[in-house]
């Protein structure tokens, strides 16, 4: 084992104790807020040996999983950095949903809900964590019976030849039921055009959406333009796609909240030099936020930064555990750079 790789293992060591000691708090650190998820979207790094534990267990001696409350869930979605406007829309639409889950169970009228919706917003703004969120609502609401995501694209419905796309959806979809179907950049499935099988995938859809609209949601998300041209391109998509949220790009605050929260979820800080060069560079990033990516670009750059990190103490004889927690600016000046 070289320098480089010891200190790897050392890194590890410090990260690995800290979630030994308390996962739901880790979790609990990544969603910056009080009450951990059931379900987390993202586990601890320790999660997987957790989880090979429990299945080695008898089936009897494996705890039923404790259905989420919605006042939990709420709290998650209250806990997530920025998304400030999106945050309000989902509470308006979990409230609706409950008073007309009350009204049913107390035999009043009911309008008949088309929970189907539309996510636009540039990449790493949330919509894939708000839709798998979404998941969860309305399976403790009851109006999904797993409450699982399932997440594709156009290739992931469209075949190359005719009659295979409408199986391929139609394959997708039954994996979905139960759960949320979202599929990211919709408007692949109608911008091309001429004889594109894409077209096929949409009217396999729209017949699934009618067919299993009470154990099936389906949400598309991409682009603000391409999103409004997908859905009106179409009047059975127009009919059924009645909710849109748009999720902004996140602020050079929100972006710097982000970089906290991945430093707290693996036991790394800044010293305040790093401090004021992540958040110039941060600032630069923002002018072209689309293409930085968001909370996506500020994870790339964390791992680039501890990337740095590990290559500048390779060389310190004497390393010590602050030093295996401390990120500097020379770290985040070279993951800047790899940008």
């Amino acid at each position: 084992m070289d320098r480089k790789d010891e200190i790897i293992r050392l890194q590890m060591d410090v990260i690995s104790q800290m979630t030994r000691s308390n996962l739901n708090r880790i979790a609990d650190d990544l969603w910056g807020m009080g009450s951990t998820p059931s379900t987390p979207s993202v586990q601890p790094a320790d999660a997987h040996a957790q989880l090979q534990t429990e299945a080695e267990k008898p089936a009897e001696a494996v705890e039923e999983e404790k259905p989420e409350s919605i006042e939990d869930l709420k709290a998650e979605l209250a806990g997530y950095i920025g998304l400030e406007t999106v945050k309000k829309e989902v509470e308006s639409l979990i409230n609706l949903v409950t008073i007309q889950k009350l009204r049913k169970e107390n035999n009043l009228p009911v309008n008949d809900l088309s929970l189907h919706m539309v996510f636009s917003g540039n990449p790493g703004t949330g919509k894939t964590m708000i839709a798998r969120l979404m998941a969860r609502v309305y399976k403790t609401l009851g109006i999904l019976s797993k409450g699982h995501l399932v997440e594709v694209d156009r290739s992931g419905l469209v075949a190359g030849f005719v009659g295979q796309t409408a199986i391929k959806t139609s394959e997708v979809i039954e994996t979905a039921m139960g759960g949320v179907l979202f599929i990211d950049e919709a408007y692949a499935l109608t911008s091309r055009g001429g004889n594109d099988y894409g077209q096929e995938a949409v009217d396999t859809l729209l017949k699934a959406m009618e067919d299993h609209r009470d154990d099936l949601i389906v949400i598309v998300a991409g682009y603000i333009d391409q999103m409004e041209e997908f859905v009106h391109s179409n009047p059975g998509l127009e009919s059924r796609f009645n909710r849109f949220l748009h999720f902004p790009d996140y602020t050079v605050e929100e972006m710097m909240a982000i970089f906290d929260m991945r430093c707290k979820q693996n036991s790394y800080t800044l010293n305040d030099d790093a401090r004021d060069l992540l958040k110039s560079l941060l600032a630069l990033y923002s002018i072209d936020v689309k293409g930085f990516g968001n909370a996506r670009g500020v994870r790339n750059l964390f791992e680039r930064a501890v990337s740095a990190q590990a290559n500048r103490l390779a060389t310190d004889p004497d390393i010590t555990r602050e030093d295996l927690m401390t990120l500097t600016a020379d770290d985040i000046r070279v993951a800047g750079e790899q940008e």
